[in-house]
């Protein structure tokens, strides 16, 4: 992925050839000279003092890692949407019922024979502990299931949840003691999730990643330290921004999946920075050059393209911001961090291993390694050459196959996943299944996500028996309900509020219906003319206001991800023809990878691979982060290859000839760097959450689309069918564009 620009790191690109295939452009080379500045002169002093810069990341890592702990960072996915109806009327309810405001979450209990009421002695003495707890402000009476098996008290605190932190579950276990001494099961549901949920631990799939990515590079170059050096390096540049991320977390929270996001990203890009800078350092080698002048060559030249590519995909990143969501750009930002980390140490944390290890880099080999590609591998010319001479067969292949890839986009459901996903045997999930599968008044699947109705009559001109009277009609009417509690009046009779029970569970479509269904029709229409406004306030109604305005903003992030690709490309290759096939193929990779998501975790396909009990939506905010993420890394591939094609044409005028040879000189990088970033992105499925879950699996099907199918197929045979208009670009856009060196 981060084998980003070799024509961006050593030589400028030129206009075009001359219509008749002059060269219009010398072709500089890099030299000694100019690798003693700028990078190349940060390159060659970390490789004579080795010691010095190893010892320093290692303190640096040290002191990151300490200070995450010693910070305390916090985590939640709560999220404000101010001037959506949810906010409005959880503002009302605040304000007007603050009693009803307040944050809650349930203990559930549960008896497998006989009634809970049976052990009420136990009960009594865990509600009257759960009061004493610090926060509490109430505890409700306990609702019973018909049955009597099943109970629960809803607890209301005086602290968003999120700020009680993990620890506070070990609180609530001992209050709820005495329940769990007379035999009764006890879970914890609601939003007690954001308290009880433990913050993942993916060490499990960072090592399989790492070892993966280990076996990968081994085969692919034959080299023990060349391959250990990549992994090493990257470990440490991981290390380091996790523990910057963590100690920005204690004052900036970030979502529960944000450290992990950073820490797949984070290592993915590290291996593959240090595999280009590593893999450029063997080739000078093999081509005579001193240990000390390669490894400041390789700084400046490829030190330059992992530079452009941190930017690019931090950019990239950065550009959630613009969706307006503060927990979006947050999970951006994470991310943002451990790649620019990521990047410092490969410019210089990798030099110095280099310095360190010099010529010895092959000491310990399989096989003869193997470096760079140079185009003179028969394979890979016989394959450029196949796609030379058959362009519509292969465009025709690769066209076929991401669109059957990307069919399920077309019933793709955003979405939140709600407890009911969850690890069978969590708290969470047992809370849910009790409440889900008891009968009576207040349980039921839907009692998991009750949605609040605040009607503010402050401005009303009916009377408010009417009011009441014709709300309770149409919502006890409306397909969906299953259950209304009766209609209260604020002590101030500036609001009126109801609860009511859907009859399917948070995450079902049909409950998404019947919010739409009650904002839109219901409750206008019943309080046509009476001058109060009703507003759906709660978790649920606040998880589809979130869906609602990720998707009204989605476009926009795309559009400004696209522009960005577009003027890079254009700018950098001269060409309107280039940006434009770029952007195209780029949504194409994208549409493939949501695709899969939909038929994986929507359809329920290979759900059971993944430790999923049932099918889910695409959370919502998934697809923004994977557009946003899938574009950066791409972007490495697209230019990677284009510049080597770029190069060729420049000397020779010859388009064929151009797209054969670059296709064959960096078919082996593009394909190593692929399996390792898909091998690292496949790791991070094992995660016990299901959002992590899905940003690998698509990640990895993007990465793996883009690599094979766009770069090695789609892109090669459009340009062999373009011809020389590959290259076309108005004179006068063509002056006024500035020129990137590389």
């Amino acid at each position: 992925m981060t084998l980003f620009l070799e024509a961006m790191v050593a030589r400028p690109l030129h206009h075009p050839p001359a219509p008749g295939g002059t060269n219009t452009a010398a072709q500089p080379a890099t030299d000694f000279a100019a690798a003693r500045r700028g990078l190349g002169r940060l390159g060659g002093f970390c490789a004579r003092h080795p010691a010095a810069v190893i010892t320093a990341w290692l303190l640096v890592l040290v002191a990151a890692l300490a200070g995450r702990h010693l910070a305390a960072p916090t985590f939640s996915d709560q999220v404000s949407l101010p001037r959506t109806a949810s906010h409005t009327g959880a503002d009302l309810l605040a304000t007007s019922m603050p009693e009803e405001g307040r944050p809650v979450g349930k203990v559930v209990f549960h008896t497998g024979s006989g009634a809970v009421a049976a052990q009420r002695s136990a009960l009594e003495r865990t509600l009257s502990d759960l009061r004493d707890l610090p926060h509490v402000t109430a505890v409700s009476a306990p609702v019973t299931s018909s049955d009597g098996r099943t109970a629960y008290t809803v607890v209301s605190f005086d602290e968003q949840l999120k700020n009680l932190g993990h620890d506070y579950t070990v609180r609530l276990d001992k209050a709820t003691g005495p329940a769990r001494t007379a035999g009764l099961g006890v879970a914890y549901g609601g939003d007690l999730d954001q308290v009880v949920r433990a913050p993942a631990d993916d060490k499990l799939s960072e090592g399989i990643g790492v070892v993966t990515a280990l076996v990968i590079l081994l085969l692919a170059f034959g080299s023990v330290l060349a391959a250990l050096l990549p992994l090493i390096t990257a470990l440490i540049g991981v290390g380091v921004g996790l523990g910057i991320v963590g100690i920005v977390a204690a004052t900036l929270s970030f979502a529960t999946s944000a450290t992990t996001l950073a820490g797949m990203i984070g290592l993915g890009v590290g291996i593959d920075y240090a595999l280009f800078l590593t893999t450029r350092f063997r080739q000078d080698l093999i081509d005579g050059r001193d240990p000390a002048d390669a490894a400041a060559r390789t700084a400046h030249t490829s030190g330059r393209a992992v530079l452009v590519a941190a930017v690019t995909v931090a950019v990239a990143m950065l550009s959630l911001y613009a969706c307006g969501l503060t927990f979006i750009g947050k999970i951006g930002f994470a991310a943002t961090l451990a790649v620019v980390v990521t990047a410092a140490a490969a410019l210089t944390l990798v030099p110095a291993a280099l310095g360190l290890v010099g010529s010895r880099i092959d000491r310990f080999r399989l096989r003869r390694p193997v470096a760079e590609g140079k185009g003179a591998d028969d394979g890979r010319n016989r394959y450029a050459d196949l796609v030379a001479r058959r362009p519509w067969t292969f465009l025709a292949a690769g066209v076929v196959v991401l669109g059957v890839c990307s069919l399920p986009l077309l019933s793709m459901r955003l979405g939140h996943v709600d407890a009911g996903a969850d690890r069978r045997g969590s708290s969470t999930r047992t809370a849910y299944d009790w409440i889900a599968h008891a009968d009576g008044q207040g349980f039921g699947v839907g009692a998991n996500g009750p949605i609040d109705t605040v009607v503010d009559i402050s401005g009303a001109t009916a009377p408010v028996d009417r009011i009441t009277r014709d709300m309770t009609t149409a919502l006890r009417t409306t397909h969906g309900v299953a259950a209304l509690t009766p209609v209260r009046a604020s002590a101030d009779g500036r609001i009126l509020v109801t609860t009511l029970t859907p009859t399917t569970g948070p995450q079902d479509a049909a409950t998404g219906d019947l919010l739409a269904t009650l904002s839109g029709r219901t409750l206008p229409k019943a309080l046509h003319g009476t001058g109060a406004k009703a507003y759906l306030t709660g978790t649920v109604a606040g998880q589809a206001d979130f869906r609602d305005t990720v998707g009204e903003r989605l476009p926009i992030v795309i559009g400004i991800v696209l522009l960005l690709a577009f003027l890079l490309l254009m700018t950098v290759f001269r060409s309107l023809v280039i940006p434009l096939k770029a952007v195209a193929l780029n949504l194409c990779t994208t549409a493939a990878s949501y695709g899969v998501l939909v038929a994986v975790f929507q359809w329920g396909w290979g759900d059971s691979l993944l430790g999923l009990s049932e099918p889910v939506p695409i959370e919502s905010y998934v697809p923004m982060m994977m557009f946003a993420i899938v574009f950066g890394l791409s972007m490495d591939y697209e230019i990677f290859l284009l510049s080597r094609i770029a190069e060729s044409w420049h000397r020779t005028g010859d388009n064929r000839l151009a797209v054969g040879e670059g296709l064959s000189a960096t078919a082996r990088v593009i394909s190593a760097a692929a399996f390792i970033m898909t091998a690292v992105f496949l790791s991070f499925t094992a995660s016990p959450t299901v959002v992590v879950k899905m940003l690998a699996l698509g990640l990895a099907i993007s990465v793996i689309v883009d690599a094979t199918v766009v770069r090695l197929i789609l892109v090669p045979s459009a340009m062999f069918l373009i011809g020389r208009a590959n290259w076309w670009i108005p004179r006068r856009l063509d002056r006024v564009l500035p020129r990137l060196h590389a």
